[in-house]
């Protein structure tokens, strides 16, 4: 599984840049800056839990770990729930939208709580 979280993360870093070089060329003159800084959130977002899955597959890849795999679906959830809540309400304009992102926060903070969690048991 472990590689899979890095297969995961590559892809999810890939998808990531995609989005900024989107958002920062063909959307630049056709959004407002308001909903610009929030596609742009969802992309740096996106970029810090691509790493963070990269970070699961590494870790996993030495000391294999069930914690290691909850954090890895935390943060892909996080990824899917966050980001692309995001990207769609910048591109729709839907403010609704915005009720999911917390939600995609809190994937985020379960992933890297699982993480340090077995961080901690697997370098003890």
């Amino acid at each position: 599984m472990m590689r899979w979280w890095l297969v995961l993360g590559a892809v999810n870093a890939f998808l990531s840049v995609s989005a900024g070089a989107f958002g920062a060329h063909a959307l630049k003159s056709r959004l407002p800056q308001d909903l610009q800084v929030i596609f742009e959130t969802g992309a740096r977002y996106h970029m810090y839990h691509a790493l963070g899955l990269l970070a699961v597959g590494l870790l996993g890849h030495f000391r294999p770990s069930s914690l290691l795999n909850g954090a890895g679906w935390a943060m892909l959830v996080g990824i899917v729930l966050f980001s692309g809540s995001l990207y769609a309400l910048a591109l729709s304009g839907v403010r609704v939208l915005g009720a999911i992102t917390p939600l995609g926060g809190l994937g985020f903070l379960a992933g890297w709580l699982l993480f340090a969690v077995a961080a901690w048991r697997t370098t003890n």
